[in-house]
């Protein structure tokens, strides 16, 4: 268990969360005194808005969280474990009301990377309240994916974050291989360019898992463990968070982990490709032109465009298997954020229902996506004069699109499938939401992938 939650048997404070409505209600239950001190201290039940309950000798009540005027949030929960006092244990005094949205909001907020330092305090702890178990694995999966957005790049090149990959299947009764070397030239020839120029070299991790009966769903993952940008170097200021461009990889993990651990009736293929985009004498170039796996060949207009370039191997190699879907995630363009910010994942998708699908499955669990059109009408600005196609658009707009339509190339027009542009990261820290490395878009695939199932089965696919 996280050291945010305690055993229910354990002893804990009654929190009472209640929404705007409600606080005259509760000004009632508290009595005269608890009813005075909530005048006192102005209590609205604006979200997140939190009041300490005082005992009559000076000791600790309880406390008062509010939920808003809608329905409940996790982040109405979400700073409570480091705004509460330190090591005290608290119990929701109406758990059926909000539940699973506090264990969730509690967990996510009382995150801290502490591979390097030890953690500034103790969190506040709360006791879980029934019907929060997958809450719980939410937030024990976010915590291991932030971790791997959050590793340095000293600590975490393609070797391990591959043995992330055989770690993850070693816990779950999963099969893993990792191809590397000559393989990964001879089998990945665009990926293995990517990373061709670091001393530590390209990976393919593989994962495996579920019964051979059910519908195959493909995970693809960017794992480009650091980005200078190769030849098309990176401006300092850009450069320092690329040790998160290896976000798309983390997420994906965190996807599957979290369908192992719930046994969706699904058979996993998790593809990561980990590499290092560096600087050396033997680096993909601009105008050179690559082979991919699907046989297409590619341009190059831009080093810096480098993900696709990984992901357009995977995605050809997921197709070989004839997977019921695929999704594949990755930090892959600027223009993205451009578009939508940093809290809105970009989705792609020519599938109307799977994107109908993934957007109720984001909003349900707390964790929303954002369409973006497949517009095949700047399809052309792909164009190579040399090759099949270039990396790069020849026109400086619509990047999001761009990617996207890039690797629709190499995916076949019969297979489902979904790309999502994300961000991986908080730039500040707000409740539930600390500063770093965030696992965005692994709840909402999650439960798509459950939704997935359930749509199959009723189809008779």
């Amino acid at each position: 268990m996280l050291t945010c939650f305690a055993d229910p048997a354990e002893p804990a404070l009654p929190l009472h969360a209640v929404a705007k409505d409600e606080v005259a209600a509760l000004s009632e239950r508290l009595g005269a005194a608890g009813s005075a001190w909530l005048r006192t201290m102005r209590f609205g039940g604006a979200t997140g808005e939190t009041v300490l309950l005082p005992e009559a000798d000076g000791g600790l009540a309880g406390a008062v969280v509010g939920l808003g005027s809608g329905s409940a949030t996790p982040w109405a929960f979400g700073a409570l474990s480091t705004t509460l006092p330190a090591g005290t244990t608290w119990r929701l005094v109406e758990p059926h009301l909000a539940g699973a949205e506090a264990a969730l909001g509690w967990g996510l907020g009382a995150y801290q990377f502490s591979t390097f330092r030890k953690p500034s305090q103790a969190p506040a702890r709360l006791v879980l309240p029934p019907g929060s178990e997958e809450a719980a694995i939410a937030v024990e999966v976010a915590w291991r994916t932030r971790d791997l957005i959050n590793t340095p790049a000293s600590h975490l090149g393609p070797a391990e974050l591959a043995a992330a990959v055989t770690a993850l299947a070693a816990a779950h009764g999963a099969t893993a291989r990792v191809i590397e070397g000559e393989a990964v030239a001879d089998g990945f020839p665009a990926l293995h360019a990517v990373g061709a120029a670091s001393p530590r070299g390209p990976r393919v991790a593989v994962l495996e898992w579920g019964d051979r009966d059910a519908p195959l769903v493909a995970l693809c993952g960017k794992g480009v463990c650091f980005d200078t940008g190769g030849l098309d170097l990176k401006p300092s200021g850009p450069m320092l968070r690329m040790k998160k461009d290896m976000g798309g990889a983390a997420i994906v993990l965190g996807v599957a982990e979290t369908v192992m651990r719930l046994g969706l009736p699904v058979r996993l293929l998790v593809l990561v490709g980990a590499v290092e985009n560096a600087v050396s004498g033997n680096a993909f170039r601009p105008g050179d032109v690559l082979r991919t796996r699907a046989g297409l060949t590619v341009e190059v207009g831009n080093t810096d465009a480098e993900g696709r370039l990984v992901l357009c191997d995977l995605l050809a190699f997921a197709a070989e298997h004839h997977p019921a879907l695929v999704l594949d995630c990755a930090t892959l363009t600027g223009a993205a954020r451009v578009a939508l910010g940093p809290d809105l994942p970009a989705l792609f998708t020519d599938d109307d229902a799977l994107a109908a699908a993934a957007l109720e499955a984001g909003l349900a669990a707390h964790d929303p996506l954002w369409r973006l059109p497949m517009h095949d009408g700047y399809a052309s600005w792909l164009d190579s004069k040399v090759a099949d196609l270039n990396n790069v658009a020849s026109k400086p707009m619509a990047g999001a699109t761009i990617g996207a339509l890039f690797l629709k190339r190499f995916v076949p027009k019969e297979l489902r499938w979904g790309h999502i542009d994300v961000y991986a990261w908080n730039d500040a820290t707000r409740p539930g939401r600390p500063e770093g490395g965030e696992a965005q878009a692994v709840r909402a695939l999650a439960r798509l992938i459950g939704m997935h199932v359930a749509d199959t089965t009723r189809r008779g696919a």
